[in-house]
């Protein structure tokens, strides 16, 4: 046996708590920031946690997996599809002792800075960013690579403390130690911290770092004026996107009374990416829209012309928009069409999880903000992209997507989502491109009221 094969300890639990003794906070009026430096590291194997509803109409179901087998987390040690319930009891005494700050915080496993604990981890956590927040999001996948410490607490964690030394005693509650098999010595964690006040040039945020490269005037690519591809021939065999519509969520009557706002998501449910290409037409603020298709290992095998981009110069907005993503219409009663919403063009964005459970869904998928994923006015060409399990949600506050209530009697309506609307993009089924919510109005001209109808056990607006 080798001296490194004689020197490795084989691991007491499949997840154990960490810290990191010398971390510092630092005070700013009444509060101290930064990170406790507080992880849970998997060991032996990940630790995965996912959850799956099989309808509205049921409760999401939980299961976990670590490196000593695996099982149902009870629904009450869940909320939702994101925070683990009670996961950490956090406790920070002074120096004499006494108990100043104390918490139980809700715990996302899935974490921008997942770090390394060896150097025989993986080279890169496979695991999502962040944890899906839509209320129609269908399934989720949180968790901790094997030989990886993933934060507990936010970053940017507020406490209350004052300057001076600190203890921080915190410990895998008892429930959760449990259910993953978590001996004692590894569920809890003692060590220092410091508070200090602090002064310019702390720096207190530091370890952070915005990703950039040559940026051309104007904020025009630093690449030349790109040629378009000719029209494109048939569709090659292999996968395809599927985008389907959630319902309509998230819906108020604006501060004017008389204009209805709401959110809406359309995601991918397919075994491919959706990839739309733009090419600037010259001299124009118009593109040419191209969708592109891959095989299973990721290889581009072809192209189709599917219509245009424009710049959008709306305030709220300010990039490149697809214009036959998605549509969005208030119906009456019967379904008749009583008004279509103007917001008519789209960013294709990959702005939050819907179904990361899928075979083949993209867990950390690229362009999940519009400022990468939509392009700059002096842009040749833009790449826009739906993941599979994700999805694009337009939120109410966008121009132009509000319902003009104004004339409308009050009673009985619905709210139409439809992707894909002119069957310009090439999916592998239309099935579930439409979905609908239903809704009552009320009130009176200049203050409107809404009632919203649930879905299954998902309530309120």
């Amino acid at each position: 046996m080798s001296a490194g094969a004689a020197d490795e300890v084989e691991p007491t639990s499949p997840v154990a708590l960490v810290g990191a003794p010398g971390a510092k906070l630092f005070r700013e009026g009444r509060y101290a920031y930064g990170d406790l430096g507080l992880r849970v590291v998997a060991q032996g194997g990940p630790l995965e946690i996912r959850t799956k509803r099989a309808s509205w109409d049921v409760e999401p179901v939980t299961t976990f997996t670590t490196s000593a087998g695996s099982g149902e987390v009870p629904r009450s040690m869940i909320r939702g599809f994101d925070q683990l319930e009670d996961f950490v009891d956090i406790t920070i005494r002074d120096a004499k002792g006494r108990a100043v700050w104390s918490r139980s915080p809700r715990v996302c496993l899935n974490s921008y800075e997942p770090q390394r604990m060896g150097p025989d981890a993986p080279a890169r956590s496979p695991y999502p960013y962040g944890c899906p927040w839509n209320p129609f999001t269908i399934g989720s996948v949180q968790g901790v690579a094997k030989g990886y410490g993933n934060p507990v607490t936010d970053f940017y964690s507020r406490t209350r403390l004052a300057a001076g030394r600190h203890t921080v005693v915190a410990r895998i509650t008892p429930a959760w130690a449990a259910l993953l098999g978590v001996a004692p010595e590894d569920a809890t964690v003692r060590y220092p911290l410091q508070v200090r006040t602090a002064r310019g040039g702390d720096g207190w945020g530091t370890g952070w770092r915005v990703a950039g490269g040559p940026v051309a005037p104007n904020g025009a690519a630093a690449h030349p004026e790109p040629q378009p591809p000719g029209d494109g021939g048939p569709v090659p065999d292999g996968p395809l996107a599927d985008l389907k519509s959630l319902p309509a969520f998230g819906m108020s009557v604006t501060g004017t009374g008389n204009h209805l706002a709401f959110a809406a998501t359309v995601w991918n449910a397919g075994d491919s990416p959706l990839v739309v290409d733009g090419f600037r037409r010259r001299g124009e603020e118009m593109m040419d829209a191209y969708q592109y298709f891959f095989d299973a290992e990721g290889e581009q095998t072809g192209y189709r012309r599917i219509g245009a981009m424009h710049w959008h110069a709306a305030p709220s907005h300010n990039h490149w928009h697809f214009l036959d993503f998605a549509r969005y219409s208030l119906l009456s009663k019967d379904q008749a069409e009583v008004f279509r919403s103007r917001k008519q063009s789209f960013c294709l964005a990959n702005t939050d999880a819907v179904d990361y459970t899928l075979p083949g869904a993209d867990w950390q998928p690229d362009g999940t903000d519009l400022s990468t994923a939509c392009g700059g006015r002096g842009a040749q060409s833009v790449r826009q992209v739906l993941s599979a399990g994700s999805g694009d949600t337009y939120s109410q506050y966008r121009a132009g997507q509000s319902f003009n209530l104004k004339g409308l009697p009050n009673g009985q309506y619905w709210i139409a989502v439809d992707a894909n609307p002119e069957g310009r993009l090439v999916e592998s089924s239309t099935e579930d491109n439409r979905a609908l919510r239903k809704i009552w109005l009320g009130g009176k001209p200049g203050a409107r009221t809404v009632r919203v109808a649930p879905v299954g056990l998902i309530t309120g607006s």
